[in-house]
């Protein structure tokens, strides 16, 4: 039978709940210090969470951040902060709705054909800076900021309607062009409440394949041991910057795949309208879920619930940007709040040492006495 370590439990979980806590506590007190009722939005937010359409939307945009998130966390057991995954999963939306609508091909074939190429677009851009770092000893965390300004620039280029963009008549919007019917991912409709996109279950199944790849391969062996000591994985005969090229890799394939649930079940096109700052998003979500599979669901959905039901808060009288102040405090809570339990977790681990060296000494001296 498989042993709990308790203490190891109470610690993974001392994070997510302190830092939810103290966001929670903190976003009452801005909203108090601005005279508003700091109850009121929330019950709001609640409420419209009932509504089966929100309820949708929620789901949908659950399955966008998951990806992006997973793309995050591989980096993240890596020890690699890919923060470029917000470019990545725009020029892969981009790309590979471009080649979608240039082509006719069978359903399958047409789906896979923009899944691939919005795999190898992400990981490609990515895999710049993970070339970079592993050839220059370039900080990924630099070449993927500087990366993410390049990624505005050429996706507003690529859209002009000179180059490939379209703008549809009496429009000020630009688009890519319409994908046809054989390259749409079928969903659940929902009735009334709309249709849950048919890759929204392809982004949870992967969730598993990540825990999978991690915990049951040596390839994820590898991933982890190089993460924590780089060294000490060369030494055991892992070439660590074939892993660090490869994590990249894999985060950016993750986040090139994070736009195909609205792409493929929504608006078969790329436009000025597609959502931005998701892979900011989902940086906070990795941290919140703890890289871990599961966390990251249940944070993905707290962060889908926050963006999604508070669309009423501004009918009510309300700011929609409380929802972003909100988010902004989970994001500085998560770092101080996980960095207080590492640091009480070492001490612990410490003082269980210091017990288990002290009663050792223990029985050493009894044994001598008897002798």
């Amino acid at each position: 039978m498989m042993k709990i370590d308790k203490d190891k439990l109470i610690i993974g979980a001392a994070g997510p709940v302190l830092a939810l806590v103290s966001s929670f506590v903190l976003t009452v007190l801005v909203l108090l210090a601005t005279g508003l009722d700091p109850i009121e939005p929330i019950r709001l937010m609640i409420d419209n969470a009932g509504y089966s359409d929100v309820q949708v939307l929620i789901v949908n945009y659950t399955g966008t951040l998951y990806l992006a998130a997973l793309g995050v966390a591989i980096g993240f057991r890596m020890n690699l902060f890919n923060i470029g995954v917000d470019g990545q999963y725009r020029l892969a939306a981009m790309v590979s709705a471009l080649v979608g609508a240039a082509v006719e091909l069978p359903g399958p074939l047409h789906i896979l054909l923009i899944v691939l190429v919005a795999m190898v677009t992400g990981a490609f851009w990515a895999g710049i800076a993970g070339i970079l770092k592993t050839s220059r000893g370039v900080s990924e965390v630099v070449s993927t900021i500087m990366l993410n300004a390049i990624t505005t620039s050429l996706v507003a280029w690529l859209i002009l309607p000179k180059n490939f963009g379209v703008q549809p008549p009496g429009s000020n919007d630009l688009t890519t062009g319409q994908i046809s019917e054989s390259g749409w991912f079928p969903g659940i409709d929902m009735g009334e409440g709309g249709q849950i996109y048919g890759f929204t279950f392809v982004a949870f199944a992967l969730g598993v394949v990540y825990w999978f790849v991690l915990n049951r391969t040596k390839f994820g062996f590898d991933l982890r041991a190089t993460g924590e000591s780089e060294s000490a994985a060369q030494a055991s005969g892992v070439d660590a910057k074939k892993m660090i090229l490869t994590a990249m890799l894999i985060s950016g394939g993750l986040a090139g795949l994070s736009g195909m649930p609205i792409l493929l079940g929504e608006t078969h096109t790329y436009s000025l309208a597609f959502p931005v700052g998701v892979g900011f998003t989902a940086i906070t979500v990795a941290l919140l879920g703890r890289n871990h599979p599961v966390g990251i669901f249940f944070a993905a959905l707290l962060f889908a619930f926050l963006e999604k039901a508070s669309s009423s808060l501004d009918i009510a009288g309300y700011p929609k940007e409380i929802t972003q102040i909100m988010q902004g405090i989970i994001v500085i809570a998560v770092v101080v709040s996980y960095e207080l339990v590492r640091r009480y977790g070492l001490r612990r681990q410490q003082q269980k040492v210091g017990e288990e060296l002290a009663a050792g000494g223990a029985i050493k001296t009894d044994k001598e006495v008897s002798a």
